[in-house]
């Protein structure tokens, strides 16, 4: 296991030491609020002795722990060195209402606004974008950490094309194995193992579940949002019985299971082949073999991020899908028409050399 999540919390004993208290217009000249949340704000702004553009992240005193604060600091700023991670800069500081920390901006908005915008996101964006997140995520496990809030708003642009795209907000990642109080909420993003917490929530004297945070947490999120990106809305409200899009789902994903536990070989395209859910009818057989896997009911088998990497390249949409074999049947048709030229004038040749 890996020593990053111990070294954190060394870190964070270190820099709690070196606090400083700052009054931020001395420093910095705000320019727009960027994105809000329960955490707090986040606001454009630039450095005013080195002119440097950078996201300034305030979280009031009131609602915000210095523990959690110096966490969610020194993760970004120590871990987060994958391309597609978003960084803090090295600047935190404290003033008499918030806690502050300094990273890198993203200047070009989320990926939530471009995915309910008019022009949506194209297949190879889609891809484009999940090959980064993969890789982004991957990382994060590999040091032991969970991000546990993966989604559109969380996810910035570092370009308007969305061609290059950043991870951020890191409040509630934590070491892999840590036990945490089960959430429910109501999003598809929300795995379905918490559903017992659905109904603690409406309880006043229920007893809390706890679980262990897990990197399959990730997996399925980044399942909701493959789907995201390809139909512009989420395959369901909530992962629970309550909701029949995801009992649709569910079912249809039991029928798959049980045609593979009776057949000694499957085929990749039975899929499709077993009434797809409605939602999914715009999906190639391909994409949706992938999602089947990142979104599996069962959390154990889920696979890693790197799942995705092996996805990459075929097609995502199922018009993509029957236009690749459209154009593979014409291109069987053409090499057998060339094949069949061939013999016939070998014939011919073979003729003419026995009638010389």
């Amino acid at each position: 296991m890996t020593t990053a999540p111990k070294e954190l919390d060394e870190l964070c004993y270190l820099t709690a030491q070196s606090m400083t208290s700052l009054v931020t217009s001395q420093h910095f000249k705000l320019i727009k609020k960027l994105g809000e949340g329960s955490y707090g704000k986040v606001m454009l702004a630039v450095h005013q002795r080195r002119g440097t553009p950078m996201a300034l992240k305030f979280f009031p005193r009131r609602s915000t722990t210095l523990q959690a604060f110096l966490r969610e600091y020194n993760l970004s700023v120590s871990y987060c060195t994958h391309p597609s991670l978003t960084r803090a800069l090295g600047i935190f500081y404290s003033t008499p209402s918030h806690y502050v920390f300094a990273q890198e901006a993203g200047l070009y908005g989320d990926l939530y606004n471009v995915i309910v915008s008019e022009e949506g996101v194209s297949e190879e964006s889609a891809q484009r974008v999940m090959s980064q997140l993969s890789g982004a995520v991957s990382h994060l496990h590999s040091l032991g950490f969970v991000h546990r809030d993966i989604k559109p708003e969380n996810i910035f642009l570092c370009d308007r094309a969305c061609r290059w795209v950043k991870l951020g907000d890191f409040g509630l990642a934590r070491a892999q194995g840590t036990e945490v109080r089960a959430v429910w909420y109501n999003s598809p993003f929300c795995v379905p193992e918490v559903e017992g917490a659905k109904t603690v929530s409406d309880a006043e004297e229920a007893e809390d579940i706890w679980m262990s945070v897990e990197p399959s947490l990730d997996t399925w999120a980044l399942g909701i949002l493959i789907y995201c990106l390809l139909t512009s809305c989420f395959p369901w409200e909530e992962s629970t019985s309550d909701d029949p899009s995801y009992c649709k789902y569910r079912d249809w994903f039991n029928r798959i299971k049980q045609r593979e536990e009776t057949q000694d070989t499957v085929r990749e395209e039975s899929e499709a082949e077993i009434d797809v859910p409605p939602q999914f009818d715009s999906l190639s057989s391909f994409v949706l073999t992938l999602l089947r896997k990142l979104l599996n009911p069962l959390p154990r088998l889920r696979p890693g991020p790197d799942e995705i990497l092996s996805y990459l390249g075929g097609p995502w949409l199922l018009k993509t899908e029957k236009e690749e074999m459209r154009r593979e049947k014409e291109a069987q048709e053409e090499a057998k028409k060339i094949h069949e030229r061939g013999r016939v004038e070998g014939e011919k040749e073979i003729l003419g050399r026995r009638e010389r």
